[in-house]
């Protein structure tokens, strides 16, 4: 039975870019998947994973055999799909691997049936389309303006004013890798004869993954630096009649919005403003509590924190409070927000204003305070 809210719910993957001493990129060969065989490592979220870094290394553990040393967040690429739930695709950069390293890969076969070592440009053709604008955006990019903020794999926010659209590759798919890379066997007659066949079919696979939920949130201030926060009713609260503050946003509405645009509706929806969402300040992984027992949720929650920059008298005046879900409106100082939020909600919300006064992509937290 499918639940009413399952149009919230979204799936989560993380996945690993390695580089090697030659400026080329590790991808795999995936023996389940026929129609698109050439990825790169990773794998979907696990409920008992603490945060998507938590899963790209599990999933390099399991896959190839060993432990790697993660760098900071590349993307987070948010997918919508008509043949699947939306996926919140997270990419993580990797201490570049040797050669010796490479060669003491244990794959699990039935995870991995090859690897090869490709240029950017080769991997832009290899990879499928989708998948192949996220690691292009990612290997294109100036590292510094990481993490990069994606949608379907197209740029969006800050990363417009570091990438400009370039030619689409051709997609190839896996012709020729077996050429290119003896780790790679040949399929030019069918299928190798160890590959299994997935154990289900792909509808069934993928209603059985677990679930995340999503919310976007917008920082307002004001002249003198303080932070804009609603209180919501009382039959909204975690904790019954105790009033319950946060920054205006709310669910996203997985299936069919992307975070930037649930920002946009919920903030016209509380305070009745019509405004366009300015940087991606944060991003905030909050565990369920299979991964973290005193979690006050069962899922995993993705919050994302825009910036909705310095609001003046006249348009704080405007502000229409949404009745049904909102009490008021207050202005705080910093001091004041943290006593009003939740330690976690501050903690986000304090990272988001120093993420202001400084360049590139959004902090990655994990409960509120910075990841790794």
């Amino acid at each position: 039975m499918v639940a009413e809210d399952s149009g919230q719910e979204l799936l989560a993957a993380a996945g690993v870019l390695f580089p090697d001493e030659r400026g080329r990129v590790l991808v795999v060969r995936l023996p389940y998947d026929r129609r698109h065989p050439v990825a790169v490592p990773g794998g979907g979220w696990d409920p008992q994973d603490g945060s998507p870094r938590r899963t790209a290394a599990r999933e390099i553990e399991e896959e190839l055999g060993f432990t790697p040393r993660l760098g900071p967040l590349a993307c987070l690429d948010w997918t919508l799909d008509d043949h699947r739930p939306p996926i919140a695709a997270h990419l993580y950069w990797a201490d570049p691997l040797t050669p010796e390293q490479a060669a003491a890969f244990t794959p699990d076969r039935a995870e991995v049936g090859g690897w090869a070592w490709l240029t950017p440009e080769q991997a832009g053709r290899a990879l499928p389309p989708r998948l192949s604008r996220r690691v292009t955006a990612c290997l294109r990019a100036p590292r510094a303006a990481g993490p990069l903020e994606l949608e379907d794999g197209h740029p969006v926010g800050h990363v417009l004013d570091v990438l400009t659209p370039g030619p689409v590759p051709e997609y190839t798919g896996p012709v020729g890798l077996s050429e290119l890379s003896a780790r790679w066997p040949p399929t030019a007659g069918g299928p190798p004869a160890g590959d299994a066949p997935p154990p289900l079919d792909r509808d069934a696979y993928i209603a059985g993954l677990p679930r995340i939920r999503a919310k976007a949130r917008t920082v307002f201030t004001d002249r003198e630096g303080r932070v804009l926060l609603v209180r919501l009713r009382p039959w909204d609260l975690p904790g019954g009649e105790v009033p319950y503050w946060t920054l205006p946003g709310g669910g996203v509405e997985a299936d069919r919005e992307l975070p930037r645009a649930a920002a946009r509706r919920e903030v016209r929806e509380e305070l009745g403003w019509s405004c366009e969402p300015g940087r991606l300040l944060a991003l905030d992984w909050m565990p369920g509590r299979a991964a973290d027992p005193a979690a006050d949720r069962e899922t995993a929650l993705l919050v994302y924190l825009f910036d909705g920059g310095t609001v003046g008298e006249e348009l704080l005046s405007s502000i229409v409070l949404a009745p049904e879900e909102l009490v008021e409106w207050r202005l705080c100082s910093p001091a004041e927000a943290r006593a009003l939020l939740t330690p976690a909600s501050w903690a986000r919300t304090a990272a988001a204003l120093a993420a202001r006064n400084r360049p590139g992509g959004p902090a990655e937290l994990v409960g509120g305070y910075p990841a790794g």
